[in-house]
């Protein structure tokens, strides 16, 4: 039986955040753990409704995403969190909350995730339609010291999440 942690997957928009919290959340069904996952989009829809992207307001939607990570790791469930997350000083303090906590950097150049940009996201910000858009026009503090560094634009899947599995055996989470 583990005991609970929080998967803090950070990165830009398109990096990979998603893909690989989806592979982890299926990775740990399939050895029947407690998960729960935390995916930026459904938060804004559902716990951060309402908030838009000013920097009080992005912070303000990432603790609230860390209290709840809190409350599940806490409860002994694995908590996956797969949210841009652009500041730094958040993701620490959401860190020093949580205690077992595994950042995961979803490292990719800003060209590649635009490649991967099917919402068109990137092309709205750089064309000023849509403003205060992470790595274009507000920034994204990489992590000092992540556990897990994913270079998502040359590794597969497999080896991303190898090395997650590889860092969580590291920290006797699993």
């Amino acid at each position: 039986m583990s005991k609970g942690f929080t998967l803090w997957f950070t990165g830009l928009s398109g990096s990979g955040k998603s893909t690989l919290a989806e592979r982890m959340l299926a990775e740990f069904r399939e050895r029947r753990l407690k998960v729960e996952i935390l995916d930026g989009d459904v938060i804004r829809t559902n716990l951060s409704k309402g908030l838009g992207f000013s920097k009080e307001d992005r912070d303000t939607n990432i603790r609230r995403v860390g209290f709840v990570a809190d409350l599940l790791t806490r409860n002994e469930v694995i908590c996956i969190c797969a949210c841009i997350s652009p500041y730094r000083s958040i993701r620490d303090e959401n860190r020093a909350l949580i205690g077992r906590f595994v950042e995961v950097w979803t490292k990719c150049p800003i060209e590649v995730c635009e490649q991967r940009d099917v919402k068109g996201l990137y092309a709205k910000a750089r064309a000023g339609a849509l403003k205060g858009f992470t790595g274009i026009d507000d920034p994204y503090e990489e992590p000092a010291a992540a556990e897990v560094v994913c270079e998502t634009d040359r590794e597969s899947v497999d080896e991303s999440v190898a090395k997650i599995f590889a860092a969580i055996r590291r920290l006797g989470y699993l």
